[in-house]
C-alpha cells in the first residue's frame, strides 16, 4: 500500500518578477514502512516537496495523496487535523518550546490530541528512555546539547504513533557522530514500528542510511536507487 503517492506535482515561487519553479511535475510513490532520503542541492525542490507532503504548503497542480487523503481536496482544519494525527515533523532547527521541559515538549502533540495527562506522561517518558533521554525529563532545551534537543525533536515527532515521519536536513546542526546516533534511532524505530520516515538532506551520511534514495534537480527527480539488505 502507498503511504505517499504525488503526480505531477508542480510548485513555482514568485522571486520579484520572475517566477522560480520549485517543483517541475514529479511523480513518485512511497510504500508504507519505507526509509527514503530525498536528496539534491539548495534549491532543487527538496524541501518544498517535504512541505507539500505533509500539509505545511500547496502545489499549485498535480496530485498528492497522503495515508489515502487526498491533500488537493483538503481546506486547511482538515489538513490541521491530518498533521496533527497522521504526520510527524523534525526540523533541521528542532522547534522544541524553550518555556516547556522535554517531557512537556514531547507531550505537547498529545495534549493537543485530547490524550488524558496520566498517559501523556507514561507515553512521554517511555518515548524519552527510548532515544537515551532517560531522567532527563525535566530539562529545558537551554539545558540539553543540540543532540539531545534533536532527540526530543525525534521522540516527540513518532510518541503519537503518525503513519510518517517528515524529517528536514535533520542532521544539518549535529556533529557526524551525534547525527549517525540520531538516525541510528530513527531506523530503529522505522523497523520497529514500521513509520515510513522520508528525510530531505543533502548530507552524505543520511543518503547512506536511506533504503531509497530519491535525488532531485531543478524540481525533477534526475536519479533514484534502491538499497537491499
Amino acid at each position: 500500500m502507498a503511504m505517499v503517492t504525488c503526480t505531477k506535482v508542480k510548485k513555482a515561487y514568485q522571486q520579484d518578477t520572475v517566477a522560480v519553479k520549485a517543483l517541475d511535475g514529479v511523480s513518485l510513490s512511497i510504500k508504507k514502512g519505507e526509509f527514503v532520503a530525498i536528496a539534491g542541492p539548495s534549491g532543487s525542490g527538496k524541501t518544498t516537496l517535504l512541505n507539500i507532503i505533509g500539509g505545511l504548503d500547496s502545489a499549485d497542480s498535480g496530485r498528492i495523496v497522503v495515508d489515502g487523503n487526498v491533500l488537493n481536496t483538503m481546506r486547511q482544519s482538515q489538513l490541521a487535523q491530518l498533521r496533527l494525527h497522521k504526520v510527524g515533523f523534525v526540523f533541521q532547527a528542532y522547534n522544541l518550546i524553550p518555556v516547556l521541559s522535554a517531557q512537556e515538549n514531547v507531550e505537547f502533540v498529545m495534549l493537543l490530541q485530547g490524550v488524558p495527562p496520566a498517559e501523556r506522561r507514561e507515553r512521554a517518558r517511555a518515548i524519552l528512555d527510548e532515544v537515551g533521554l532517560g531522567g532527563m525529563y525535566d530539562r529545558r532545551p537551554a539545558e540539553l546539547s543540540g543532540g539531545q534537543q534533536q532527540r526530543v525533536a525525534v521522540a516527540r515527532s513518532i510518541v503519537s504513533d503518525p503513519s510518517i515521519v517528515l524529517a528536514d536536513e535533520p542532521t544539518a546542526n549535529l556533529d557526524s557522530k551525534t547525527g549517525a546516533s540520531l538516525l541510528e534511532i530513527m531506523k530503529q524505530m522505522n523497523e520497529k514500528k514500521q513509520v515510513t520516515f522520508i528525510f530531505s538532506t543533502h548530507d552524505q551520511m543520511v543518503m547512506d542510511y536511506a533504503r531509497r534514495l530519491i535525488q532531485l534537480k531543478d524540481g525533477r527527480i534526475w536519479e533514484e536507487t534502491v538499497r537491499k539488505g
